[in-house]
């Protein structure tokens, strides 16, 4: 596979990514991102607020949902605190048994691949692809939130693949946003995801072979997600896959289980969204590129040596720090967000990856998609 087929554009001069630059590691230590509005942020997933905000969407209700929808994920990222360790977000997990020490013949690679891939949907994972290990989206340190440290990478020698897994996030939820409700979408997302890469990873270990179960730490998601065939790089800055549009969660699982590797999916996002600006006009901070993709960096947290769209990740955090919730509006208005279960929106799908793409396009608009549901809505039809 080649930077072409998967649609990246690597220049020489290229430079692997530091996760002490990633906005959200920023936010601990940079005096530019650290705040007492980021620190109260923060706080509102662990701590009770003393005033509640009386704005529909950010009621002690919508914030008692979207906590209760991190704790599964909260527990296995704290459980190591002691030991420096937020696994998942900085550090890959160790919650596991062991590698068996009989190895079991697989059979051949594309057999193995397709019994991961079973495997990991029964656990259930939405979409799984497994691509060869890139040396290049592997951060050059991570960083500790709690000692303010970097850290050296952890993962073996020798993990030739990464298994890459996708949860989609509940539609209507998204569709509250901004709201502090709507943080329970990525919330369950992460929690379900934490689930199915440890078990996938335990699965994998029990045949004989090594698995480092992963989410947001060790590495950049979006790139592998793409060589592993999920989906394409989108103008907001994240995966757009086929089946869910960007309201996805990412996980991954290093491994040196032999196993074949699949082709990046082209559908044609990239020339639908060099002519929609739903994201960009949409954002209220103006952090989303109207731009063509370039090498521009709005700053460190950005990569160097990649033509791209590149999200203004400062103004972004911000936004996010001022409403006490995480932000996903261009989520929400892209027209790839959709519940591709029904028919119509398929062919309109289809539409956006055609010389119609501007009539797909103005029917998007024209139809309301994209506009933002009460929160007391969701829950009178919960």
């Amino acid at each position: 596979m080649t930077d072409r087929e998967a649609g990246f554009d690597v220049g020489p001069e290229f430079e692997r990514f530091d996760q002490r630059n990633d906005v959200f590691r920023r936010s601990w230590w940079d005096a530019r991102i650290r705040s007492d509005r980021s620190k109260q942020f923060y706080a509102t997933y662990r701590e009770p607020l003393t005033l509640w905000r009386r704005t529909d969407g950010f009621t002690q209700k919508d914030y008692a949902l979207r906590n209760a929808a991190w704790h599964v994920s909260d527990l296995f990222t704290e459980l190591k605190q002691d030991e420096d360790r937020r696994e998942g977000f900085t550090d890959e997990f160790t919650l596991d048994r062991g590698v068996a020490r009989e190895r079991m013949n697989m059979g051949t690679p594309a057999a193995a691949a397709a019994e991961v891939k079973r495997v990991a949907r029964g656990f259930g994972a939405d979409l799984v692809g497994i691509t060869a290990h890139d040396e290049r989206w592997m951060y050059v340190n991570k960083f500790s939130d709690l000692s303010l440290q970097a850290k050296p990478q952890e993962i073996p020698a020798g993990m030739t693949s990464v298994i890459v897994t996708a949860q989609s996030m509940d539609y209507d939820l998204i569709r509250t946003v901004p709201s502090a409700l709507s943080g329970a979408a990525t919330g369950a997302g992460y929690s379900r995801d934490a689930m199915v890469v440890l078990s996938t990873a335990q699965y994998i270990q029990n045949l004989g072979y090594q698995a480092v179960a992963s989410m947001n730490d060790t590495s950049l998601a979006i790139p592998l997600a793409i060589q592993a065939g999920l989906g394409e790089y989108g103008r907001l800055g994240l995966l757009i896959t086929k089946e869910f549009g960007p309201r996805v969660r990412l996980g991954k699982i290093y491994t040196d289980l032999p196993v074949a590797h699949d082709q990046p999916a082209r559908f044609g996002v990239k020339a639908f969204c060099d002519v929609c600006r739903r994201c960009s006009q949409a954002c209220p901070v103006n952090a989303v590129s109207e731009d063509a993709p370039s090498t521009t960096r709005h700053n460190e947290s950005n990569l160097r040596g990649v033509r791209k769209w590149s999200i203004d990740g400062e103004k972004c955090f911000g936004y996010w720090a001022a409403q006490n919730s995480d932000c996903a509006i261009c989520l929400r208005v892209c027209p790839y967000n959709k519940d591709f279960s029904k028919w119509w929106l398929r062919v309109g799908r289809w539409l956006a990856g055609t010389p119609l793409r501007r009539l797909m396009l103005w029917l998007d608009v024209a139809l309301g998609y994209g506009e933002r549901m009460d929160p007391k809505r969701w829950w009178a039809n919960s």
